[in-house]
């Protein structure tokens, strides 16, 4: 490990041993102070957040984006106080710590037993949500997660989400599409984060009036093996409750080969996201580049 590496593990242990141990109106006073100070730093995190608002909003002003890419630094760190403290809640508070709607859309699906997928963007707090479908549903699920840098850091997010109920595989490798197929074929529940492609074979869709790419995997897993495609969005309020909502089924259209199939299914999903992100566009934590006019040819996502 390069010595940034030991810094970055370091300092993630440290949130995980510590932050857990505070209380929680401390905790979420340290996470304000901690979004407060990079937002006034302006590094490129925060830009690229703030470009990304832009898009969501084009009327937006630049003191509206400025006053949204505060409140967007806050809500990410409360993503991250949470994820801290989580493996210290008692199951009555990740019970109590969500509430979604239209929950039977997943309840419904899991009692068929064709196997459900439920894909959600970088919205509020999907761990918080996972530990919900597991704590109150008792439904255990299967989620991929990307390799990090460095591996002990990677090591310690999936001993953290399996601490919460889930099987976590590795994005790279080529084997997590044929476990997620396998599981789903049992009636089992896969989450799949999904507004960001990480590979060369992502979607392209339309999302917020221009051209951005997602991943195929949900769309394909639904048609390969029958299982239900649930598009999930998340948000915070002026409450310690974060809200949700599980939109209504995306069906495998009728007619057209796979690719014509993966493309309007991916369309479908984005647009169901589009509309969680409209609504509560500072829970959206998206401080990559997103959209082909962005990105740079030579570097990819960054």
């Amino acid at each position: 490990m390069t010595a940034a590496d030991r810094l970055t593990d370091a300092l993630y242990g440290l949130g995980w041993s510590t932050v857990k141990k505070l209380p929680e109106p401390v905790a979420v006073r340290l996470g304000n102070s901690v979004a407060d100070l990079a937002w006034k730093q302006r590094g490129k995190g925060v830009q690229r957040l703030e470009s990304n608002y832009a898009r969501v909003l084009p009327d937006a002003g630049p003191e509206r984006l400025r006053e949204l890419s505060r409140a967007g630094m806050r809500s990410y760190l409360r993503y991250w106080m949470e994820s801290f403290r989580l493996p210290a809640w008692s199951e009555e508070r990740v019970r109590k710590g969500f509430e979604p709607k239209d929950v039977h859309h997943l309840t419904d699906g899991l009692a068929s037993d064709r196997g459900v997928i439920i894909a959600l963007p970088h919205l509020a707090n999907w761990d918080l949500a996972g530990a919900w479908v597991t704590t109150e549903l008792k439904t255990p699920f299967t989620t991929v997660a990307e390799r990090l840098r460095p591996e002990t850091l990677y090591d310690r997010f999936v001993a953290y989400r399996e601490g919460l109920g889930m099987e976590v595989l590795p994005h790279s490798g080529g084997t997590a599409f044929g476990t997620l197929a396998r599981r789903l074929r049992e009636g089992g529940l896969v989450c799949l984060v999904a507004d960001r492609d990480l590979s060369a074979s992502g979607i392209e869709v339309g999302f917020f009036g221009d051209t951005a790419r997602m991943p195929a995997g949900p769309a394909l897993l639904a048609q390969q093996t029958g299982a239900i495609l649930l598009p999930v969005t998340l948000w915070y309020d002026d409450t310690p409750v974060m809200k949700g909502r599980v939109h209504a089924p995306i069906e495998v259209p009728e007619s057209g080969d796979k690719a014509a199939k993966t493309s309007v299914m991916t369309q479908a999903l984005a647009d169901a996201f589009a509309t969680g992100i409209a609504d509560h566009p500072e829970d959206w934590h998206m401080l990559q580049r997103l959209w082909l006019a962005d990105l740079d040819p030579a570097k990819g996502p960054s």
